[in-house]
């Protein structure tokens, strides 16, 4: 049998099948200092997260779940509940192996956590993924219905320690098939009483970054700026509409969906916006000469391959987890004199939007708009001049900033979750699913 890393989605979750597994977690334990592993079987990832992994023994728990109905491989990845739940968005998407998989939720779940502490909110740092199987059955409305409220199950069996929301390749509606088989939800739909699609205020606060970063390295405002952006979803799009407001003189986007592409162009007919075709794997938007570079698809574009060709003052974008490598390649741009504002700085507002909406919605709410002030100490915009006016590389400096707020422990409840996790393990979790 392939190791279990080198397993595709499919072949692991028909693996934890034939062995009667229906779930499985990997949850580590400070005393002892490794992974516990819900089955022997998963003993190798237990492994594989103790020596292959970054950061591994900051993350508190992953948990693995195999859809009854829809047979899809659904887990939630727990970074630092520290400051309360751990909370992050669903990812719905394909992956080639387990290894990917894993790597994926670790990286975007410590993001998460830093994303949190640097807002200033009161939540750990947690992310979900659902492997997208091959084929077209993702494009099913009737399957997808079974599949998110799947979903919603198990995120209602881990009893709070992990609240979702939405993220790529995951929608609105979608969200509103979660709610209805969990509490422990966030960016729901506004006719349920959520906050809605977070896309916009993200791409509020990646445009206020951009402003912070001119202005901390002396090179004015967005007005008469070149922007060159690498994909154009909801986010990118609302970021499109922003920036021609600020009068920019130029917006050259590349996109993958043909959709996408189509109503980009119908929306920015007659206006300085450049619409590229792009398709999966190509980069070559990311050497444009341009003011402002932003990548805004999925992570790990900025690398040995891209960085060199990087024809950029200013990196900024909305996606998580831009840098393959974050020290060496944050090195890398330095040394080009390129000036990179880390993802999980810039692009906060969604999560602020979204993150206490179980307590009321409030339109135009103040928490939420003080973000984007100039003038308040903990915005997106002095955050950005604060780090990128540090002595340390910026990375290095954001990360040290949010690692230690994130220690912070909730002023009510403490570590809860932690203690939500040892509850789980104790009443035989993994057992219930079987």
């Amino acid at each position: 049998m392939r190791r279990l890393v080198e397993q595709s989605p499919v072949q692991f979750a028909t693996t934890l099948r034939a062995q009667g597994c229906g779930r499985g977690y990997l949850v580590f334990e400070p005393g002892g200092g490794r992974y516990r592993a819900s089955h022997p079987i998963l003993e190798e990832l237990a492994g594989f997260l103790a020596v292959g992994t970054p950061a591994c023994a900051a993350h508190e728990a992953v948990f693995f779940q195999v859809g009854r109905e829809s047979g899809a491989l659904m887990s939630a990845f727990v970074h630092q509940s520290v400051r309360g739940q751990a909370q992050g968005g669903l990812r719905h998407w394909p992956y080639e192996c387990m290894g990917d998989l894993i790597r994926d939720g670790l990286r975007l779940s410590q993001a998460m956590t830093r994303k949190c502490a640097l807002a200033g909110l009161w939540w750990g740092g947690g992310k979900g993924l659902i492997a997208r199987e091959p084929g077209e059955a993702f494009r099913d409305p009737d399957h997808r219905a079974v599949l998110y409220r799947e979903y919603g199950a198990f995120v209602s069996s881990l009893r709070g320690c992990y609240v979702t929301a939405e993220d790529a390749g995951t929608a609105p509606w979608d969200m509103a098939q979660v709610f209805r088989t969990t509490r422990f939800a966030t960016s729901i739909p506004r006719e349920v009483g959520g906050a809605g699609n977070p896309s916009p205020a993200t791409a509020a606060g990646v445009v206020c970054a951009m402003e912070a970063a001119l202005e901390a390295t002396g090179r004015g405002t967005l007005a008469g700026a070149t922007i060159a952006m690498q994909g154009a979803g909801n986010v990118g799009s609302s970021m499109i509409a922003l920036l021609l407001e600020r009068d920019v003189a130029r917006v050259a986007v590349s996109e993958i969906c043909p959709d996408q592409r189509s109503a980009l162009k119908n929306s920015f007919e007659d206006r300085p916006v450049e619409v590229r075709d792009a398709r999966p794997g190509d980069d070559s938007i990311l050497a444009e000469p341009c003011d402002i570079l932003a990548p805004n698809a999925l992570g790990g574009v900025l690398g040995p391959k891209t960085i060199p060709g990087i024809r950029a003052a200013i990196v900024c974008g909305a996606a998580n987890n831009q840098l393959v490598d974050e020290e060496r390649d944050a090195r890398a741009l330095a040394d080009r004199n390129i000036t990179y504002v880390p993802d999980f700085v810039a692009n906060r507002m969604g999560i602020v939007q979204c993150a206490n909406e179980q307590y009321g919605y409030v339109g135009d709410d103040p928490r939420v708009r003080r973000h984007l002030d100039p003038e308040w100490n903990g915005g997106i915009h002095a955050t950005v001049k604060r780090v990128l006016a540090s002595a340390e590389n910026p990375v290095v400096a954001a990360n040290q900033l949010a690692d230690e707020r994130a220690l912070e422990p909730h002023p009510i409840w403490g570590h809860r979750s932690r203690e939500i996790v040892a509850s789980l393990l104790a009443d035989g979790w993994e057992n219930a699913g079987d």
